[in-house]
């Protein structure tokens, strides 16, 4: 099991990278995080949903993602509120005070979906969350060294040195663990060093004497790891070359399956501009794309606490294009309707009125993956859908592709304004090349799938370069 000394320490990619090499050695491996908190979620083979990293870990073990490799996954709503997904399925909605008193029940779910990895892989790899450090949550615990104890399973105990003090942290993530928790650490990895990693040594031994854990050893920054898909909305990095065409994509508090950037963001012939809260749309943009979100309406109001509304009007009267995906799509339209409070206060809002569309949110969840056929190119692509809620209207008789030959998304009349609740559709690269022309964009019409992949080898290589990756494997039980 691989733990953090504190959040963001780099957990997710040690894991993937992990998986990578064990299935290089030829092991049968499978990625395991008990509980996740993430709006990036995959839709699984066996028709869940799990946290995108896990998925991401999935296709490095040459795995479909399956909903037992993330049984309890915490999808934020509010400030104070979380969607439950238990193995796959939403349960409830519930405030951080009730999802603590419901805790000790889903581990059993938990412990289920373990076993029967446990059962099917040689080897399975289990991420933490957060950190053990944060011992006011020890009671009830489902994520750490609650599980850990449960299981048997040894912890290896990851520093992230790049945001400084990793001393500290490790070594006091010792000092503040009870002894048996401490006791079921077997080692540490600092992690995201820059420079001569020689230059630690005596922060390294200090560590290890300090601790009694063995060092499995210091990894330099991977420097490609932009290429793979983010979990956190706050890590995605944008583009890396500046071509001559810009998409804006509006970074909302809510956030949710901004998966559909990481493909773009390997384009050299766009750039792609994050625009964060108390930014400006950029007058050049000639896209702009509102993402999905896991709360529309608070999103929306967010949106327009930004000025952002004003900034897409002026953006579509100079002829730019905008599109929305899932709840970026729902807010294009002229109202979004909450009779039930699915996602806060039972209510309607007035939308930014792009799209002759209306919005009924419902208590059942489309959770799916699709063949789809874009309508204005005719081109089949793949993709996923996993929202809460129905868009009709009269936009909608010119759809944004066909599904199963029924019509699926919407167009304004003037055909600058696109709105759909397909996610993944920039992945497929005939279909990317297509849409970014009609941009004015060339694509490179490189093989996303073919840069994950060759991402995920030298992610392996490097953790076999510089870890004691036979000494982490040797630890397993």
């Amino acid at each position: 099991m691989i733990q953090g000394a504190g959040s963001n320490v780099g957990k997710s990619l040690l894991v993937a990278g992990l998986c990578r090499a064990a299935r290089l050695r030829g092991i049968t491996v499978a990625p395991f995080k008990p509980q996740n908190m993430s709006n990036n979620a995959s839709v699984t083979a066996d028709g869940g949903e799990i946290g995108r990293a896990q998925a991401l870990q999935a296709l490095s073990a040459g795995l479909e993602p399956l909903t037992d490799m993330n049984p309890v996954l915490l999808k934020p709503e509010t400030d104070v509120g979380s969607q439950v997904i238990v193995q796959g399925r939403r349960i409830s909605t519930l405030k951080a005070r009730d999802y603590w008193k419901q805790k000790p029940q889903l581990m059993s779910a938990v412990l289920q979906s373990f076993d029967r990895l446990k059962k099917n892989f040689e080897l399975v790899l289990v991420e933490g969350a957060g950190s053990p450090a944060e011992v006011n949550l020890r009671t009830g615990d489902i994520a750490n060294m609650g599980f850990a104890e449960r299981t048997g399973v040894p912890v290896v105990l990851v520093g992230d040195i790049d945001r400084g003090g990793v001393i500290a942290q490790v070594v006091g993530t010792k000092a503040v663990l009870a002894q048996d928790d401490a006791d079921r650490i077997q080692g540490f990895i600092i992690n995201k060093f820059r420079g001569d990693p020689r230059l630690f040594d005596d922060g390294y031994q200090f560590i290890a004497e300090h601790t009694g854990w063995q060092g499995y050893g210091v990894l330099p920054f991977f420097e490609q790891a932009w290429k793979l898909p983010a979990e956190d909305a706050l890590d995605v990095e944008t583009s890396r070359s500046s071509g001559p065409v810009k998409i804006a994509w509006l970074a909302l508090s809510r956030v949710a399956n901004f998966d559909d950037l990481d493909p773009l963001k390997q384009e050299p012939g766009i750039t792609i501009e994050m625009v964060r809260p108390g930014g400006a749309i950029p007058s050049d943009a000639r896209l702009v794309i509102i993402p999905g979100t896991k709360s529309t309406r608070g999103d929306l109001a967010f949106l327009r606490a930004q000025g952002w509304d004003i900034d897409l009007f002026a953006h579509v009267r100079r002829g730019g294009r905008v599109l929305g995906i899932c709840g970026g799509y729902q807010m294009l339209g002229q109202t979004i309707n909450d009779p039930d409070g699915i996602e806060g206060n039972a209510g309607s809002d007035k939308g930014l009125g792009l799209l002759d569309i209306e919005t009924v949110m419902s208590g059942n969840k489309h959770l799916s993956r699709v063949e789809a056929q874009h309508a204005v190119t005719n081109l089949p692509f793949t993709g996923y859908e996993i929202h809460i809620g129905r868009s009709s209207g009269a936009d909608c008789g010119r759809p944004f592709a066909y599904v199963a030959g029924a019509s699926e998304g919407a167009i304004s009349a003037d055909g600058c304004t696109e709105g759909t609740y397909l996610h993944g559709m920039f992945s497929d690269d005939t279909f990317r090349a297509a849409y970014l022309q009609s941009l004015g964009a060339q694509s490179s019409r490189r093989s996303y799938a073919a840069s994950v992949e060759t991402t995920l080898d030298g992610l392996a290589v490097h953790l076999e370069a510089h870890l004691d990756v036979a000494g982490l494997l040797a630890l397993a039980r």
